[in-house]
């Protein structure tokens, strides 16, 4: 795993750099205490850990633009981070730059139910949004496990999803405008309540960009109504391809649900101990989805299933009779990550997505590599849109066994690539998956990627050493950069 070179010019201007700070914001929002620090060492990716050389929380967008201009003028390089929750390392700190914590930015700043949107800081949880506007019947769609602590803001970085967004779709698809601020200072907004903004789609450009373009600071999301039905269903199936041959079936013949997913014994066990959630344990694989919308096609649709999987060998059904049932049969999936933790040291959670119709033949490939490499493995993924999250489990205080894990799941990770998946569906790239870039890009794909980046930020300063195996200095690509939220059309043929 290739690591940036660290610059000792910036550490020895870091006391310099810790006084202009206290200019801009209180003394406790510079963190420079070791202890305190530490803090910030790492995100939900645990096998790496660094130390940032300072940590600064800033409570307004002014404040975040003052200070990226300060270490913009230093070159000092720069970590956005929100909750920590992201697992691929992509808040990863550096020891000689400045972690750029979102965490004061926790309020919501409007609900506008005429427009169905809602105006949040970047710190806001994902849960929060939901929490807003459900006594009107209102909620946000992309639901990620970690929703009840996940930001926004990171959110919109990583491109999150859920078990709800195989119907209702991605953030991208429910991120209506930003606010963000470049490495220069300037802050711009993009998008808004508006449906079809006008040029390009920078909106486009910024989500899932892992916080290499810009501190995103305020986010616009869209609201849906709550469907007037909802109810989930467990089917269990004697294999894991009976169970991914039910999942064609239903989308196969039309029927869309709000999600469906699939757990192997090893999760559908750990999540039941841990929550109880009234899963068959003696199923070797579970699959749940949820079918929603009016009473009637609700129904009909229940019906529907019930017939696709007693086709597909099913030995096991149930369908929610309450919402409370409702309910709890989801808290088992989304509890399933730390319910493994539970019974392990560590785990690995890779994160590829792979067309529907290879399920079968990749989980059989990762039972095989699971005995190859001697480490169990847990799958829990959103079989619907074929976004897969085995989770290897390990003890890192092994190093044997971490660099077994790491070698397993980048082995898992070049098989999603194999079969014409990607490397990533939900997780982002970060830290962990930027060497197996070269797996699905090529040189020349790469650079242009970076072409991007150097148009937000010509300098590399922000969130280096995350997503590119090897960054190529603007200069070397035709330097090119958003100024004044504009950029200079000229210069464009320069790519």
């Amino acid at each position: 795993m290739q690591t940036l070179p660290v610059d000792n010019a910036a550490l020895e201007n870091r006391e310099a750099l810790v006084t202009e700070l206290r200019t801009i914001l209180p003394d406790e929002c510079v963190i420079v205490d070791e202890g305190a620090l530490r803090v910030y060492e790492t995100d939900a990716l645990t096998a790496y850990r660094q130390v940032p050389m300072l940590v600064v929380l800033p409570e307004t967008t002014a404040q975040v633009a003052t200070v990226l201009k300060l270490c913009r003028r230093m070159n000092i390089k720069v970590v956005p981070r929100g909750a920590g929750t992201s697992l691929s390392g992509g808040a990863l700190p550096l020891a000689d730059g400045i972690v750029l914590g979102l965490g004061k930015f926790n309020r919501i700043l409007e609900v506008d139910f005429a427009n169905r949107c809602v105006v949040a800081q970047s710190g806001v949880t994902n849960l929060a949004i939901t929490e807003a506007v459900k006594h009107k019947g209102f909620y946000y769609a992309p639901d990620p496990s970690s929703q009840i602590v996940c930001t926004i803001g990171g959110n919109v970085s990583e491109n999150s999803g859920g078990v709800h967004c195989l119907k209702y779709g991605l953030t991208t698809n429910n991120v209506m405008g930003i606010e963000m601020v470049t490495m220069e200072g300037e802050i711009l907004r993009l998008g808004g309540k508006y449906l079809d903004p006008a040029g390009y789609d920078m909106l486009g450009i910024v989500t899932g960009s892992e916080g290499l373009l810009g501190v995103i600071t305020e986010v616009t999301v869209r609201i849906l109504q709550e469907p007037q039905t909802a109810r989930a269903m467990l089917l269990g199936f004697p294999d894991n391809e009976s169970a991914g041959e039910c999942v064609a079936g239903i989308i196969s013949a039309g029927i869309i649900p709000a999600g469906i997913e699939m757990m192997d014994e090893f999760a559908i066990k750990a999540a039941e101990d841990f929550v109880h959630a009234g899963y068959p344990v003696d199923c070797p694989a579970l699959v749940l989805t949820e079918l929603d919308g009016p009473e009637g096609e609700v129904t009909e649709l229940i019906e529907q299933v019930r017939r696709i999987a007693e086709s597909c060998r099913a030995s096991f059904i149930r369908v929610s009779e309450s919402e409370e049932e409702r309910v709890r049969i989801w808290a088992g999936r989304k509890a399933a990550f730390p319910a493994l933790g539970d019974i392990s040291p560590d785990y690995y959670c890779m994160d590829g997505t792979i067309p529907r119709r290879e399920l079968s033949h990749v989980l059989t490939r990762i039972r095989e590599m699971s005995d190859k490499y001697g480490l169990k493995v847990a799958n829990v993924f959103h079989a619907g849109d074929g976004n897969l999250h085995p989770l290897i489990l390990f003890d890192a205080n092994d190093p044997e066994e971490l660099e077994k894990a790491e070698e397993f799941g980048a082995d898992i990770l070049r098989l999603c690539v194999e079969v014409g998946g990607v490397l990533s569906g939900e997780h982002g790239i970060g830290f962990e998956k930027k060497d197996l870039m070269p797996a699905m890009f090529n040189e020349q794909d790469l650079q242009q990627q970076q072409r991007i980046k150097c148009v937000f930020d010509p300098e590399g300063q922000l969130n280096p050493g995350k997503v590119f195996p090897v960054l190529h200095r603007c200069a070397e690509l035709g330097k090119l950069h958003v100024h004044k939220g504009k950029i200079p059309f000229p210069d464009i043929p320069r790519f």
